[in-house]
């Protein structure tokens, strides 16, 4: 079944053709170097580029994978969560290229294909098992218990770590995008010259991260009362540091108090390169199995969209014209 999957939930104007788990093409279109002059994404002009970019990023991935519109058996994309007025492109895109085309449209959630992702390079890999998602607007533990049947366990009750990366990146003079940028530079993590918070939680599962991003931009501010400066590698180092224990720690716990054995890791913050390294090296001392995507699958793209399309569609999903889309939704809902 061969698909061709739309992904514009933030600033990636992302189209692919799939084949069940193998990706035909796959064409990103980024707007990172505009949103820079404003240290982040500017919802109203991403959806404009996405506008602008949809059609001619759409052309590129039929070329890439050398097939045609009638080629086609079915459109995906992605309905939800994201940003409203980006998502709103790709889905009524995808909805008149479903309609003259005549094939079916099939919605995909934007978390459900991240964990989809991991199936792209891991053919191996299949439900069940316990999946890490964490990302820019959300950090979850969920058990993927099939393609399409979703549980969560812990899930954030403030901050996802993404968010908690990118502003503290910004409130340190770090560019768009915050994240990755605190990731490249951060060298050695010093707890005694800048001691953070470990956040506490009501389930223990569950994630906080607006007290550690409160209390690094309170390090910063009172370093700037004072005309200190502040050591911005060793800072990001010292917050990625916590964070990746926070993150592991809990992935970790709820592995062993629910009996599995496959630890998955997805969205954009898999990227992270202390994340990856220390998660493998306790995976390892655990003989827990570990999967994460490669790096080019990490950010938002539409290969993971049409890959979790496919099983969304042997599952019976199906949308038609009244298809809408959402800024917020859960996993678990269809």
């Amino acid at each position: 079944m061969v698909i061709l999957a739309i992904e514009s939930s933030c600033d990636e104007t992302a189209v692919a053709v799939t084949r069940g788990r193998e990706v035909l093409s796959s064409v990103i279109a980024t707007q990172i170097e505009e949103h820079k002059i404003y240290g982040g994404v500017v919802p109203e002009i991403a959806s404009r580029r996405h506008a602008e970019a949809i059609a001619v990023v759409t052309q590129q991935a039929l070329n890439e994978a050398g097939l045609t519109y009638s080629d086609i058996d079915a459109v995906a994309v992605t309905y939800a969560p994201g940003l409203i007025g980006a998502l709103l492109v790709g889905v009524n895109f995808a909805k008149g290229l479903a309609m003259s085309l005549d094939k079916p449209l099939i919605p995909v959630h934007h978390l459900r294909s991240h964990i989809a992702a991991n199936y792209i390079e891991n053919e191996g890999l299949k439900p069940p098992f316990l999946c890490l998602v964490v990302s820019g607007g959300n950090s979850i533990i969920v058990k993927v218990n099939d393609y399409t049947d979703f549980e969560i366990i812990g899930e954030t009750t403030d901050d996802a770590a993404g968010e908690c990366f990118d502003k503290c990146a910004r409130a340190m003079g770090l560019s768009y995008p915050g994240g990755v940028n605190l990731d490249k530079i951060a060298t050695e993590p010093d707890f005694k010259r800048y001691p953070l918070p470990t956040p506490h939680t009501a389930n223990e599962f569950d994630f906080s991260f607006s007290g550690l991003k409160t209390a690094v931009l309170n390090t910063i501010n009172n370093a700037s009362q004072k005309g200190e400066e502040i050591d911005v590698p060793v800072l990001c180092a010292t917050l990625r540091h916590k964070v990746c224990d926070i993150l592991i720690d809990k992935t970790l716990l709820a592995a062993k108090k629910h009996g599995y054995n496959q630890i998955v890791v997805a969205g954009g913050v898999s990227a992270n390169s202390e994340l990856r390294k220390r998660l493998k090296e306790e995976c390892e001392k655990e003989n827990y199995e570990l999967f994460y995507p490669s790096l080019k699958y990490c950010g938002d793209n539409a290969a993971m969209v049409g890959v979790q399309a496919f099983y969304e569609f042997e599952a019976g999903k199906r949308a038609d014209a009244a298809l809408n889309a959402y800024a917020t939704r859960d996993i678990r809902e269809d």
